[in-house]
């Protein structure tokens, strides 16, 4: 029998009803947001659900304040071993055993496939469940030889034992359909548009708006930071590149980066900046922002960068180009840097007008309204009884290789 998605609104007239729900978000350090792109979503999304009149409850970890509620979510803090490859798997274990004992939520939304193991506890108690796949984590550098074939064997099991898979990013789809048979719903992330942002900070940095090249991004592989300051470095820009991030497991990857930008007056590292108003002044400032990141699906990093309406160079896989429509330059190597560099600097209307057309196309295709919309009729479609368990429960993964979109991300 063939595999039937969740059904979309237009299929399902009767989820449209709004009926109050007791949604449990799992898996994430929760909020308040303060470190990725699923928290961000779950706070854009949970406040919004319940200014629908639902009631969340969000798991989370590591809050500086442990308020019992943020923007009207009722936050449960739970404790996790402080272990790279135990942290989220011990905190969301004690996250469902709340959830299954006292919370006994509606319906329960759990991010991250190396959860999935936890999905058949809330199943088991009638709590149907919803799990956020993310991109291809088994693909990070990040993770060694016995991590990565976990999350293998995690999306397998996902896919088996939830009642919905969520992807962020057609590509993501596209290979659970291919690979597993499986439909999911696509739900992506909402782009923060950001206006009139201060300067003041910037300049405290000695920075002046649009006077800069842009990277945000954790030091590894996959974001290819090394391969963007090899060709900065390698070209003739006139501005200086900024690159903000750190690397909490590539050392060695960061010495080469750090080697490179000590030769390289033109290059600043300067390491975290966990200022949100600072750092959207950062994207809203810079001439160009660069985008390195290759595993994945819809990257917040990105979103936000449309949204501040600033032109956009990024590393040319499949997720990208879908993100930004085609707006942009394009990069595969670090000699393909140079001319774009050039290219940017050298017509600030073109840059302008590339800003405008990004910035267009966060507002039209990435509104957290429209996010939290689709959290709501997915929740509510789960709650009346969709399912796609009955198929899932026996997917295997395929011995064919997906020949798709993310089958070209780069391991570099």
């Amino acid at each position: 029998m063939t595999p039937v998605p969740v059904p979309s609104r237009e299929e399902n007239p009767a989820a449209q009803t709004r009926i109050p729900l007791r949604i449990a978000m799992i898996g994430t350090r929760g909020v308040p947001a303060a470190y990725g792109g699923f928290e961000t979503a779950i706070e854009e999304v949970g406040r919004r659900l319940v200014a629908r009149g639902h009631r969340l409850v969000v798991y989370t970890r590591g809050a500086e304040v442990k308020a019992p509620f943020y923007l009207g979510m009722r936050t449960v803090h739970l404790p996790a071993l402080p272990i790279k490859q135990l942290e989220t798997l011990t905190h969301t274990a004690l996250s469902t055993a709340h959830a299954v004992v006292k919370a006994r939520p509606d319906v329960a939304f759990v991010f991250n496939a190396a959860n999935a193991p936890f999905l058949p506890l809330l199943r088991a108690r009638g709590i149907p469940v919803a799990l956020h796949m993310d991109g291809l984590e088994w693909k990070r550098s990040k993770w060694g030889p016995r991590g990565r074939a976990y999350y293998r064997w995690a999306e397998q099991f996902g896919v088996r034992a939830a009642d919905a898979l969520i992807a962020d990013a057609p590509g993501i789809a596209e290979y659970y359909q291919h690979q597993f048979g499986m439909p999911t719903s696509l739900i992506r992330y909402g782009a923060p548009v950001l206006r009139d942002a201060d300067a003041t900070g910037i300049r405290e940095y000695g920075f002046e708006p649009w006077g800069y090249h842009l990277v945000v991004a954790r030091f590894e592989p996959e974001n290819h930071v090394l391969e963007i300051v090899e060709g900065y470095t390698g070209g003739d820009a006139k501005l200086p590149l900024v690159v903000i991030g750190s690397a909490p497991y590539s050392a060695d990857y960061t010495k080469r980066i750090t080697r490179l930008a000590a030769a390289d007056p033109r290059i600043h590292l300067l390491g975290g900046v966990y200022d949100q108003d600072l750092l959207d002044a950062f994207y809203a400032h810079a001439l160009t922002y660069v985008h390195g990141h290759s595993v994945g699906g819809t990257n917040p990093s990105l979103l936000r960068a449309m949204g501040a309406g600033t032109a956009v160079i990024a590393y040319d896989v499949h997720f990208n180009r879908e993100v930004l429509a085609g707006h942009g330059w394009f990069f595969k190597k670090s000699a393909d840097l140079p001319a774009a560099f050039h290219s940017a600097e050298a017509d600030s209307a073109n840059i302008a007008s590339v800003g405008r057309a990004l910035r267009e196309r966060a507002v039209a295709a990435f509104r957290w309204d429209d996010v939290a919309a689709d959290y709501e009729r997915l929740a509510l479609s789960l709650r009346q009884g969709a399912s796609t368990h009955q198929y899932g429960r026996k997917a295997r993964r395929t011995d064919a290789e997906f020949k798709g979109t993310p089958h070209h991300v780069s391991d570099s």
